[in-house]
């Protein structure tokens, strides 16, 4: 899973710096150390007229190691939060605010990720934590420019994402996350 920032939310002031839902960086990790928490992970797209997937958004980042990687847009959800509006923040955090995703009215995931702190158990690593992850392809139709930690958005086509050459870049196993979502909406090579 990609590290993501969180912004206080929209109820945030000085006097109370701990709104409801959101918890201090010393709560999280207590929560991260003995709970699974809640994320999405967004595979942004570009369609053509006829719905099928043209291209592939993968953000550039680089690890607290200065790894260079490719990830996919995710976060955590949460509390009193709806999954379409969870995935809707994390886009616009990823993507900028003018992305225009095309979140359906009843968002079914294509598959549910199950990251691990201990490697190996299923294909998904996070060592930070145990997280369960609904996993969405999102297409945006606007101009999307990357945002907070990430250094680039790459547009490449379904075939170029899920070379080998770019899955070597891709950490904690979105690789496979991203051709499990390729063969999704069939368009794995």
């Amino acid at each position: 899973m990609t590290d993501t920032a969180d912004f206080p939310p929209d109820d945030f002031s000085h006097e109370n710096p701990s709104p409801a839902g959101w918890l201090s960086p010393e709560e999280i990790a207590v929560a991260r150390a003995q709970l699974p928490l809640v994320y999405v992970d967004a595979v942004p797209v570009r369609v053509d007229d006829s719905g099928d997937v043209v291209a592939v958004g993968l953000l550039l980042r680089v690890t607290p190691e200065g790894m260079m990687t490719r990830a996919l847009v995710s976060g955590r959800v949460m509390y009193h939060e709806r999954i379409r509006d969870a995935l809707l923040r994390h886009i616009e955090k990823d993507l900028g605010p003018v992305a225009l995703p095309q979140v359906p009215a009843s968002p079914q995931p294509f598959t549910v990720a199950e990251y691990f702190p201990t490697p190996g158990i299923t294909s998904y690593h996070d060592p930070r934590q145990h997280a369960v992850s609904l996993a969405y392809v999102v297409p945006v139709n606007g101009d999307c420019r990357p945002q907070q930690n990430a250094l680039e958005l790459a547009w490449l086509t379904p075939e170029q994402a899920c070379s080998d050459e770019v899955q070597l870049e891709m950490r904690g196993g979105q690789g496979v996350l991203l051709r499990q979502a390729m063969a999704y909406v069939g368009r794995l090579p």
